[in-house]
Order: C-alpha cells, then sequence, then structure tokens
C-alpha cells in the first residue's frame, strides 16, 4: 500500500458521500470504481480487513439471497461481516463494499461470474461457493464453456481457495473436475419426482461429449447422473439435504455432515430455494459457524432487495421476484401455481445490456403451464413488453400490456379483485417494479377495464375461423434436445398454433439423438442451433441420413434452419476452427472470421425479404461468415445501420433454396415474423395438394395485430421501415 491506496481511499470515501448526501442514490459501484482508477490493486489492499477470511459466491441464479442470507447467518453467530448486499458484483462492487468498512470477521461477496478472473488474483478468498451454471445472456457471456472456462480460470489463479460447488449439476462438477483446489460437494439426495421442464441446460458429458444418463433429475439439469462411456459422474455429496418437504407454505429439509442432522425450515417456496439454503448451511459449517444458525437467520431474513419479496397491499397479497434466464423462470412459475385460488401475474422484461439484448430465452420458459390455471389473469410490461406478449399468446394466454407496476395494481384489481399478485421482473427491470410497490401503501382507484379476461385455450387465442378439410401437416423437430440455444424451438410452437387455429391438424414428431428421420412422412422439417459439442454431435446424425433430406429437398419438402442449423445445410461449416462437412442440401459454405471466434456479429437486425411485406425482426449471434454460390438468394437484404448477417461484406442473411429457408435470425425468427411462418405452412400445404392431385389451400387470415405490434416496436427502435 502507499499513496495510490490513499488516494483511492478518500476518492472512495468522497464519491460515497456525495452520491448518498448530494443526489441521493445508493454508493453499489462508482467509489470502488473511482478508486479502482486510482489504485488497480485496490482489492488485494483491502482484504487485510477481513480478519478471519472471505466467502465469494458465484453462479447463475441465486447469488445475492445466498450472499445474504450467509451473511446473516454469520451475523447470528456473532461474526462482523462485510456483504455487497445490493447484488453490485462486478470488481468495482466488491471494492465498494470493502472500502465501507474498516475491518470485519468475514467477508461475504457475491460476484459476477465472468469478474471473478479479476476479483479472485486479489482478493485471494478462503472459499468459493459455485451454485449452478445456467444459460444467460448469451449474448454478453456466450456459452456456458466459456462461463465455465473463465472460472476455472479463476481458481487456478488462488489455489489456496477450497471450492464448494453444487455437485448436482454437472457443470459445476465440470469445473470441480477441472482444478487442484480442495473441492467440497454439496447435493441433495433425494429424488424429488419433479415434473420436468421442456429444455435442460446440459445434456452431454463435459469429458467426452456422450449424452448424460441420469437416477433422477430435480430441475434443469440438476440431478444423479452419470456418463455411460467415460465415468463422468456426480460426486457424493459431503453435505446432502435428505426428508425434503416442500409446500406453498416452505420447504423443510435435514442438512447430513459427517453423521450430523440438522432440520432446516424455511418460509419460502421453490425447489431452487432449498439448493440456497443448502449452499448456505455448507458454507457456514465452513467458516466455523453451526449449521443450525441458518435457522436463526431464515427466521428474520427479509433483504428488502426484490428476490422473494412478500408485500400486502389493501389486505392482498403481493410477491415480487427476480427472474432472468429460463430456468429461473421456470422457478418461478411452479411457485405462482403452487399458490391456491385466483392469480394475476405481470412479467417485466427489458433488454438493457445487463439484462442481454437478446430476448430468444423467453422461448424457453415453460408457460403453457400457466395456461392449464382456471382462474388466472396475465400482463406483460417492460421495454419488450410487446414480445412477452407474443409469447404467451402463443402459450395460450392473452395477456394484456401494462405500462408499469402500478398500472398493473390497477387493472388486475378490477378484473380480478379476489387474486393474489405476482411481478416477475428481470434484471434491470425489477428496481423501479421494487420502487413502485415500496411505495405503495393502498392500490389505485381501477382503471377502466379495456381488455378481456385471459384465455387458457391455444386454439382460442389465434381466433382461426375457416377449417381446413381433411388436412394434416407433419413437423419434424430434428434433435430439440441438443439444437435448441437461442428459444429456436419457438419456432415449431409458432408453426403448430398457426396451423391448428385454421383447423390444420398437427403433428409434432421431435426426433431425438440416436434416433432416424422419417423424411417419407414429413411436410415441414425444421433444424436449429446448438453449442458446438452439441452442435456436433447433431451433425453426426445428420450425416448419416444426407441422401434422404436431399430427396426430401428435390422433392420440394419445407425445411427451416436457423443458425448453426443453417450452417449445416452448406457444403462445409467450422466447429471452432475445424472445418467440418456439412449436409450440402445448398451451395452455401461457411468459413472462419478474421480474428477467430472471437470476432462475433451480434446484435438487433432487420431485412426486407421477398417473403413478407412487412421488415423481417431478429438478432443474431454468430462466429461463421457464410457465403452463398450462385445458385442461392438470400433471404433477405439488411436495412438500417443494425446487424451484418451472412458476413461482413453482402449485407444479406440467410438463403433461399426451392423450400428451404436458412437464416441466422433467432428470437425466434417466426415469432415476430407471422407471415414467414405462413408462407411455410403455405409451401407445405401446396406440396401435398400437388401430391394429392387437390388445388391448394388458401390460408385464413388470423389477427396477428399482437405479433405486428411487436414487429413494429423493434423496427421503430432500429429506425427502419418497411
Amino acid at each position: 500500500m502507499g499513496i495510490r491506496f490513499d488516494i483511492a481511499r478518500l476518492a472512495g470515501a468522497g464519491s460515497t458521500w456525495a452520491l448518498k448526501n448530494v443526489f441521493g442514490r445508493p454508493a453499489g459501484n462508482f467509489p470502488g470504481k473511482i478508486g479502482l482508477y486510482a489504485d488497480p490493486m485496490l482489492i488485494a489492499d483491502l482484504r487485510e480487513r477481513l480478519g478471519e477470511g472471505s466467502i465469494v459466491i458465484v453462479g447463475t441464479n441465486g447469488k445475492t439471497t445466498v450472499s445474504n442470507l450467509l451473511a446473516d447467518t454469520l451475523e447470528a453467530d456473532g461474526k462482523t461481516v462485510v456483504c455487497n448486499r445490493t447484488g453490485a458484483n462486478l470488481d468495482s462492487g466488491i471494492a465498494t463494499a470493502l472500502l465501507r468498512t474498516k475491518s470485519a470477521d468475514w467477508g461475504v461477496l457475491e460476484c459476477d461470474e465472468l469478474w471473478l478472473a479479476h476479483v479472485l488474483p486479489q482478493l485471494l478468498p478462503d472459499y468459493v461457493v459455485l451454485l449452478n451454471l445456467f444459460r444467460d445472456q448469451l449474448d454478453r457471456s456466450g456459452e456456458i464453456d466459456h462461463v465455465q472456462a473463465s472460472i476455472t480460470q479463476a481458481l487456478q489463479s488462488s489455489p489456496q481457495t477450497t471450492l464448494i460447488y453444487n455437485a448436482d449439476d454437472p457443470l459445476c462438477q465440470a469445473v470441480a473436475d477441472a482444478v487442484e483446489n480442495a473441492c467440497i460437494p454439496f447435493g441433495i439426495e433425494q429424488n424429488l419426482e419433479l415434473e420436468q421442464n421442456t429444455v435442460a441446460d446440459a445434456s452431454m458429458c463435459q469429458q467426452c461429449d456422450s449424452i448424460l444418463e441420469y437416477e433422477w433429475r430435480q430441475y434443469g439439469q440438476l440431478g444423479s447422473y452419470r456418463c455411460p462411456s467415460c465415468g463422468f459422474h456426480r460426486m457424493r455429496p459431503a453435505f446432502a439435504a435428505n426428508d425434503l418437504i416442500s409446500s406453498a407454505e416452505g420447504i423443510s429439509l435435514v442438512v447430513q455432515h459427517e453423521g450430523e442432522q440438522t432440520r432446516i425450515t424455511t418460509p419460502f417456496t421453490g425447489i431452487y430455494m432449498a439448493y440456497n439454503v443448502l449452499a448456505v448451511c455448507t458454507a457456514a459449517a465452513c467458516a466455523g459457524t453451526p449449521i443450525a444458525r441458518v435457522n436463526d437467520a431464515l427466521l428474520t431474513f427479509d433483504p428488502h432487495n426484490g428476490r422473494l419479496q412478500h408485500y400486502q397491499i389493501d389486505g392482498r397479497n403481493v410477491l415480487l421476484n427476480l427472474a432472468k434466464n429460463p430456468t429461473g423462470f421456470n422457478q418461478n412459475l411452479r411457485i405462482i401455481m403452487e399458490e391456491p385460488g385466483p392469480k394475476a401475474v405481470a412479467f417485466f422484461i427489458n433488454d438493457k445490456e445487463a439484462d442481454g439484448h437478446d430476448v430468444s430465452w423467453l422461448w424457453d420458459i415453460d408457460f403453457q403451464e400457466l395456461a392449464q390455471e382456471d382462474d388466472l389473469v396475465a400482463f406483460a410490461g417492460g421495454i419488450r413488453s410487446h414480445d412477452m406478449q407474443v409469447r404467451l399468446k402463443y402459450a395460450g394466454i392473452d395477456a394484456q400490456l401494462v405500462d408499469d407496476a402500478v398500472d398493473f395494481l390497477a387493472k388486475a384489481q378490477a378484473v380480478s379483485p379476489n387474486a393474489s399478485f405476482f411481478l416477475i421482473a428481470n434484471y434491470t427491470a425489477l428496481p423501479h417494479v421494487k420502487e413502485q410497490l415500496d411505495k405503495l401503501s393502498h392500490l389505485p382507484e381501477p382503471a377502466p377495464a379495456s381488455f378481456t379476461e385471459a384465455h387458457t385455450e391455444a386454439d382460442a387465442v389465434l381466433d382461426g375461423q375457416v377449417k381446413a378439410q381433411n388436412t394434416k401437416l407433419t413437423i419434424v423437430h430434428m434433435y430439440p434436445e441438443l439444437l435448441n440455444l437461442y428459444g429456436d424451438g419457438g419456432n415449431v410452437i409458432v408453426l403448430e398454433k398457426r396451423a391448428r387455429a385454421r383447423g390444420i391438424e398437427v403433428d409434432v414428431v421431435r426426433v431425438e439423438h440416436g434416433q432416424k428421420a422419417d423424411l417419407t412422412t414429413a411436410d415441414i422439417v425444421f433444424l436449429g442451433g446448438g453449442p458446438d459439442r452439441e452442435q456436433h454431435l447433431a451433425s453426426i446424425d445428420l450425416l448419416a441420413q444426407t441422401e434422404d433430406f436431399r430427396r426430401y429437398v428435390e422433392d420440394d419438402g419445407v425445411l427451416l434452419a436457423i443458425c448453426g442449423g443453417y450452417q449445416m445445410l452448406g457444403r462445409e461449416w467450422l466447429l471452432g476452427d475445424e472445418k467440418v462437412p456439412g449436409l450440402g442440401l445448398a451451395n452455401i459454405v461457411t468459413k472462419r472470421a478474421e480474428g477467430g471466434s472471437h470476432n462475433r456479429l451480434v446484435g438487433n437486425i432487420a431485412l426486407n425479404s421477398p417473403l413478407a411485406s412487412l421488415p423481417v425482426i431478429g438478432y443474431e449471434n454468430h462466429a461463421g461468415r457464410t457465403f452463398l454460390g450462385d445458385d442461392c438468394q438470400a433471404f433477405g437484404a439488411v436495412i438500417g445501420h443494425h446487424g451484418k448477417g451472412n458476413n461482413d461484406r453482402d449485407a444479406a442473411d440467410g438463403v433461399r433454396f426451392r423450400n428451404i429457408v436458412g437464416t441466422y435470425l433467432h428470437g425466434p425468427l417466426l415469432a415476430k415474423n407471422p407471415e414467414i411462418a405462413d408462407w411455410l405452412i403455405e409451401r407445405a400445404l401446396e406440396r401435398k395438394a400437388k401430391k394429392a392431385g387437390f388445388p391448394a389451400q388458401t390460408l385464413a387470415p388470423l389477427d396477428d395485430s399482437i405479433e405486428r405490434a411487436a414487429n413494429h416496436f423493434m423496427c421503430t427502435m432500429l429506425n427502419v421501415h418497411a
């Protein structure tokens, strides 16, 4: 330490005072940011203020809840603790928290996964707690293996740090296997027999790329797993939860460690909360605090940070919670469905930098489960409220737009006066919603109701009027368990719902790894994109069926391929830096970008396409550069100043060849571009009619006002016009 540290300390203190007393704002990051500018080694200089040590909390979901509850537990044991309780989890937020204290027994510090490599070499913590790893903000964080590599690198820079990790998560287990740090696993030693969600984030072995086998699965990829090929497996937990009981009143579980058993009871619902509590028990015990102290902390645990925060407004139960990725959202839906009686739910979705600009992940959430609730009304708010409304429509839920939390409370009160209220918000939407709820002492006067109650029949929301006669479409969804990186399966949902709305019978056939597709009965084939490991495994199966696909395409079969699936249509594509043969169904080739795989084309994009009267809106996130042969046409021309498409120079995206459409646009593509969905359905019906000798069927129009509103919002944001 020296003059740079003194300057950093004084700058941090001054900025903290100014933020609080002049601007009336919390000092979450700025003092630490100023301090680190003055002294880049500030965190290392401050770590001596922690008398007994430090614990860093990382993971996709639950960091703020676990760090707050762990801090409360240590304080219940008489320890002094410094904690970045508001979730300011970059190096600047951690520096700010350390600047605020002159001394403490323990530091309990939440850290962003990708910033761990910056923090650990300076902080040199005693423990890192790794909670879970799920897909989150793919446009910012990249694929999960990138996050894993960053965490591994961080732990290697601090070899004396002990890793406490969730052994039920194969992605966390892979990190533990990759480092030489001492490791302490925790997990649930009980098959909870839970209904599984549609999408899981890890189906493949982290060592040899085989498909994992599960003895049981809790949710997402969490469970008891083993690779049948190489033996990669879940380690037996050193801290294990048993006798877990879950109800609407909360969760109770027994924590076992070295022959001792401690019953923990929490008023919070959701199985993910059981994992959070188990992580706290493990970290507390490692810090020398009896596990029973967790019960003491839970009795008064109320961090007031918008995570599972309960309100009473005019005698009504109101729950606010954060959800920022598919797994977190699905767990919130389970909490909502456990509540008896009528329910009013609002989803607030933003797309700011901290949220990730890509909202395709909304299509990996099982909103269709809410459609089964008999007495539920739904609303959509936030910057991307239109996208949320479209997603709910195709889940069979008629959601109305709301301006903010106050607007939601008024409209929900008018249509469902006896309901319990739920407000679910993603990262940057949460603070404003919380601020409004904090200020409310009573509900405002109900606004005039200008909407109807939510429908729960999927066909009702699409209002099909004309019934097709003796018509059936078979949609073949290729490898959905491997190729669904950007909510790609949402395209199948849109095709199915729009066909059924016209009275067309639909059969969706899922072809999974190891299975062969029967393309002789297929009318539409869908091929999504996936991470490199999953995409390579899918390509092996696909190449074995090359001739079947070639005959299907030559017979004018309809095929939609997105991102990685689009690349695999061509003569060759890239697996990392390796050239891999493609199906050769279209005369296209994908090449390496200058600068390698880190030179990605990422962002919102708009096209003019001959297949649609409106601009085609989507999101691109790809490293490869695709080039078309002379016999292929682009799917569309890039318009405006956003997006690149196939490569850096052509200002075009995708390919059209016969009845093939390939594109880098996800979101998913068809959600905000219903004309493209209908073009695909029409081509499939024309093909069937031609084979049967009947005239082609004209599609009945649908009410696409919600989809068009979502399209118009993005066009306005991108400053493009039809």
